[in-house]
């Protein structure tokens, strides 16, 4: 039996299993590479709120990513919610240590989708001088990506270009939050090549809802670690995530 490829998922835990870890664990389960994870911080939450954040000590993720990193050789990374700045630059020594120059795919999870912030003000620049420097693909949503260019997203495309100028990674930026019956998913990759990536709006339950950007990124990286371009990893995890909702929640 040839051995799988080996994945690293770095995040929060999430405590009805819809998003973070577990939902990445169970993305690698389904696309066949082995999975690992590394937890910044617990979380009590359901579909619609997170009541509680207790976060993991720096002592403990450092020895979780070592422990790992000592082990395996890790093909790809994505890091999820990663709390504050020291967290993110405890992730960001170790992946120069032991991951560079390999995938990289950073999820910024700035904010839940119940509204809770998941970063906090002062790390904001710690991750775009550090760990998006790292990275092989950012795939911020809409409102993540205002945050990043300080204004409000009018065009999708010209925002995805900005983000790329002004970031210096590739980026899938999401069009799940926008307007219409169409959605937008627009990559662009370092050498200024673009790719819009169109699809119907599902009609889709909080439930499902719940977790598809983790689920998205998760899937990019394990598509990544099996050797697919950029561009490819990008197509085929966008059209996972869709089936799999469907399958995995009955509609």
């Amino acid at each position: 039996m040839s051995r799988l490829p080996v994945c690293l998922t770095i995040g929060g835990s999430d405590s009805c299993g819809g998003a973070g870890i577990q939902a990445d664990l169970r993305v690698f389960h389904d696309l066949s590479v082995r999975a690992c994870s590394a937890i910044t911080a617990l979380t009590a939450q359901n579909h619609h709120v997170i009541t509680r954040i207790e976060p993991v000590s720096l002592v403990q993720l450092d020895a979780e990513l070592h422990a790992i990193f000592d082990m395996y050789d890790v093909r790809a990374v994505k890091t999820g919610m990663l709390l504050d700045a020291d967290h993110i630059a405890t992730v960001a020594a170790c992946l120069d240590l032991y991951h560079k120059d390999k995938p990289l795919v950073v999820d910024p999870v700035l904010v839940s989708s119940s509204g809770r912030t998941l970063l906090d003000s002062g790390a904001l620049d710690t991750l775009k001088h550090t760990l998006i420097q790292q990275a092989t693909l950012l795939t911020p949503n809409l409102d993540e990506a205002a945050v990043f260019l300080q204004a409000d997203v009018v065009d999708v495309t010209a925002a995805a270009h900005q983000l790329v100028h002004d970031l210096g990674c590739a980026v899938l930026l999401k069009g799940g939050h926008g307007q219409g019956d169409e959605l937008h998913d627009v990559w662009v990759n370092m050498q200024g090549e673009c790719h819009v990536f169109s699809h119907p709006k599902q009609v889709w339950s909080d439930v499902q809802l719940h977790g598809t950007g983790c689920r998205l990124a998760s899937a990019i990286a394990a598509y990544l670690a099996k050797g697919s371009s950029l561009k490819d990893s990008c197509e085929q995890a966008i059209s996972y995530v869709e089936k799999a909702a469907n399958v995995r929640y009955n509609i």
